[in-house]
């Protein structure tokens, strides 16, 4: 992607521009960000994914100013009738079912894949919404079909309702108030204040970012270490030789404490072992995906990651769905070039070296890469 490019996407201005300017700062309002923007997805379709196990998808409504959600799946049946007003029905991660709506996706992919998450599908009746609240990571609101009304501000109280299932902010306060019809979308950074609520049937298309915490993304990085610690740290025993006999032996010795202290350093001071680490974890695929086996009945020509992989790379490794290879020289340009472009055309897999081209084949049979 040439992110000098002017884009209508982004209102007129480049991704490079818009990222300096807008990124986590402020709010940016696009009139006909896609022009005569018509919804991948009908209402029936949507209604469709919701059924099944694999989606995510989440019921909203609002009775007497009581907030209530249910989890999917969800049968048709489930489903309050299309006349009564104020619900609203959000299925997640539909760019890994779809391919129209993944393609949609790619288009925001000036923003690193490891901070992309997914688009989600809003439907909703008149008066429906999920209520003023907050998110922790970027957003895009796209307008697909029908009219959404936004309010949006910035706010330091963020409490919340006690009790409710949403985290619905208990005082909101808009500065600016906007109709978005289709085509037209809303950039929101971070903790910035909203609420939207459909005027009318309509269907918003939510693109979303991940934001690990710091906590979080420790949690994982150690556990994902972990399972190789005998091999970065080694399996020497702990030993007290010197050990003197103890009136306290309910006492943690102090030579056992730096025992622990320098394992985990040494586990820690690895460069290598938290560089892999954080590559898995960053492509590890959601709990609800999986993958497809298939049979290759010819030779690999072209190919194209299979929408619901994850591969991103650093500087000496690459990793797709939680697992990491150690790359350099041909190769690694040619998994980089996969990675940024999601496909290889024959031309370029005519170059692939021998490993490269097994370990290719071997992904296509686990579903995480597709001919074509």
């Amino acid at each position: 992607m040439d992110v000098t490019q002017i884009l209508p996407l982004l209102g007129g201005i480049s991704p490079q521009q818009f990222m300096q300017r807008y990124w986590q700062k402020k709010p940016l309002l696009i009139r006909q960000a896609i022009p005569g923007f018509q919804a991948l997805l009908d209402r029936s379709a949507l209604f469709v994914l919701a059924e099944q196990e694999e989606v995510e998808s989440r019921l909203v409504t609002q009775d007497k100013g009581q907030w209530k959600m249910k989890t999917g799946p969800f049968q048709r049946r489930a489903l309050p009738p299309l006349k009564t007003p104020g619900w609203s029905l959000l299925v997640q991660g539909v760019d890994t079912h779809e391919a129209t709506v993944h393609a949609l996706l790619q288009q925001f992919r000036f923003v690193p894949d490891v901070r992309l998450d997914d688009l989600m599908i809003s439907y909703a009746t008149d008066g429906g919404g999920v209520g003023p609240h907050f998110d922790s990571y970027d957003v895009f609101l796209l307008q697909a079909h029908g009219q959404r009304r936004w309010r949006i501000g910035r706010q330091k109280d963020l409490t919340l309702v006690e009790g409710a299932p949403l985290k619905i902010l208990a005082e909101f306060t808009h500065e600016q108030e906007f109709v978005l019809e289709p085509g037209d979308m809303l950039y929101l950074p971070p903790r910035y204040a909203h609420d939207g609520v459909a005027v009318g049937e309509c269907m918003t298309y939510s693109i979303g970012f991940r934001a690990p915490s710091r906590g979080e993304l420790a949690r994982e990085l150690l556990q994902r270490m972990a399972e190789e610690a005998d091999d970065v740290v080694g399996e020497a025993l702990y030993g007290d030789a010197g050990q003197p006999a103890t009136e306290n032996p309910g006492a943690i010795p102090a030579s056992l404490q730096d025992f622990a202290q320098s394992a985990l350093t040494a586990l820690l001071d690895d460069p290598q072992a938290l560089q892999c680490a954080l590559g898995e974890v960053l492509t590890e695929p959601k709990a609800n995906v999986w993958f497809d086996a298939q049979e290759l009945s010819g030779p690999l020509e072209n190919v194209v990651l299979d929408p619901r992989t994850r591969m991103v790379y650093d500087a000496h490794h690459i990793f797709i769905n939680g697992e990491s290879y150690r790359a350099s020289g041909k190769d690694a340009t040619l998994m980089r070039r996969l990675s940024d472009q999601r496909r290889l055309d024959a031309k370029t897999m005519a170059k692939a070296s021998t490993d490269a081209y097994s370990l290719l084949v071997s992904w296509c049979e686990s579903g995480w890469v597709h001919t074509g």
